[in-house]
């Protein structure tokens, strides 16, 4: 079917007050499991290409956008393409030719009026282009090689009253909010700030977005969903079971060569993980 729009995915989700799970992907490997892990619980679903992934395919956006995008085209369910994490503004023009519906735009890492400045005019490009935008205020953490986040520091989490008026003079369509999660965690042992959620949610009117929940375990993604959050960023999950399959594999098999042996084992187990976690946003 034709590429799905982000938006659309995100506001449905935030209106049946459920969540559509947005996944990270690197390889075909990736793609091909998002997708195919989406189909076997005929969920919508949205591969994100982040500004990472970008750097690691030598800097160059299209190879996979366009391979992501013919993969999507064939899906049996809804599939958006979302560029994520975008820091550089020459990535963020290349998004409207490529395929993609949407973009999460990220100044975080600036003070909070360059982060507005920044954002207001990626959100005024992006709109002229016909994209859906997404930014990030607070510090989710744990991007770019940054230690571990301490969710408790003073000013870590999304306070509703900034996060109120940066929506508002940004205009931006979606927020992604800090609230005890961190990228790129390997345990799921993050706990969720539900009282500061509560609150978010009732300060904003855009659909919200949690960074970092590959750390977040089953029970405190189901209370994010109840909460407000309408869209679920996954990417090191994914990493982890394919990289853990493989590992078994080739331990098993020390005499294998041919890649597509362990590559098949991890993509399995990637199309097992998105699957279980879909099922858990939909609970």
């Amino acid at each position: 079917m034709p590429l799905a729009a982000t938006g659309d995915l995100v506001t449905a989700a935030a209106e049946a007050r459920t969540a559509v799970a947005a996944f990270n992907i690197i390889t075909l490997e990736h793609v091909e499991a998002v997708i195919a892990g989406a189909e076997s619980v005929a969920a919508p679903v949205v591969l994100q290409v982040s500004e990472n992934a970008v750097k690691f395919r030598y800097g160059r956006l299209l190879p996979l956008a366009r391979a992501a995008a013919a993969a999507a085209e064939r899906a049996s369910v809804p599939v958006a393409l979302h560029l994520d994490h975008v820091q550089s503004d020459d990535l963020l023009r290349q998004a409207s030719g490529a395929g993609f519906s949407s973009v999460m735009y990220d100044a975080a890492r600036l003070p909070y009026e360059e982060n507005l400045a920044a954002t207001r005019a990626a959100a005024d490009w992006a709109h002229a282009q016909g994209l859906w935008i997404e930014a990030e205020l607070g510090a989710v953490g744990g991007k770019n090689g940054e230690p571990p986040l301490d969710a408790h520091a003073p000013g870590a989490r999304t306070d509703p009253a900034e996060a109120r008026a940066f929506v508002t003079d940004s205009g931006v369509d979606a927020l992604a909010v800090a609230i005890g999660s961190s990228h790129a965690m390997t345990t799921r042992t993050a706990a969720l700030d539900h009282d500061r959620l509560k609150r978010l949610t009732a300060a904003l009117g855009v659909p919200l977005v949690l960074h970092g929940s590959s750390g977040v375990p089953d029970d405190e993604l189901v209370a994010a969903v109840a909460g407000g959050i309408a869209k679920v960023n996954v990417g090191t999950a994914l990493n982890i079971a394919m990289t853990g399959a493989v590992r078994e594999f080739l331990a098993a098999h020390p005499e294998a060569v041919d890649s597509r042996k362990y590559l098949s084992v991890g993509r399995e187990a990637m199309v097992r993980t998105v699957a279980r976690l879909i099922r858990v946003l939909s609970a």
